[in-house]
């Protein structure tokens, strides 16, 4: 983890805004993020990765990070890495290929959520989500 004063503050706000969550395999949310932003070799992408899933799966909004006090580089990538569910799936990840910042939360993202070994029963539903992460992974390979 890069330690900054800018990821320990998007650490706090990661771990206070999932507190309350698991993720699909029955373990505290918050520990996704994490493992994510440890993939990051940058503050503004670790402090990305933290945040991430607030934005996108807590009333936090993209502007209540910026009035904290959040840089541009983070909250632009978060702006993309919000999936608006009007857009079909691929598209999305076509559009925030396109920030590296962005892109490198995404692929770090779906590698961890690819993992089958996080859940306690591998069902189809996984395994369909699985492929369709395959899919964009390679979308963003292609981007770099």
């Amino acid at each position: 983890m890069i330690y900054t004063r800018l990821t320990k503050r998007a650490m706090k706000l990661c771990f206070e805004a999932h507190k309350n969550q698991l993720d699909l395999g029955g373990m505290p949310y918050a520990f996704h993020p994490f493992h994510v932003a440890e993939q990051m070799e940058d503050e503004y992408s670790a402090a990305a990765a933290l945040l991430h899933d607030v934005a996108e799966d807590t009333e936090i909004t993209v502007e209540d990070i910026e009035r904290m006090g959040f840089p541009p580089a983070v909250t632009d990538a978060l702006r993309l890495l919000r999936h608006d569910k009007s857009i079909p799936y691929l598209d999305y990840i076509r559009a925030l290929a396109s920030n590296p910042i962005a892109r490198a939360v995404k692929r770090a993202d779906l590698i961890h959520n690819s993992d089958l070994s996080r859940l306690d029963t591998v069902d189809a539903r996984a395994l369909r989500r699985v492929e369709k992460y395959r899919r964009a992974l390679e979308i963003l390979d292609e981007a770099e």
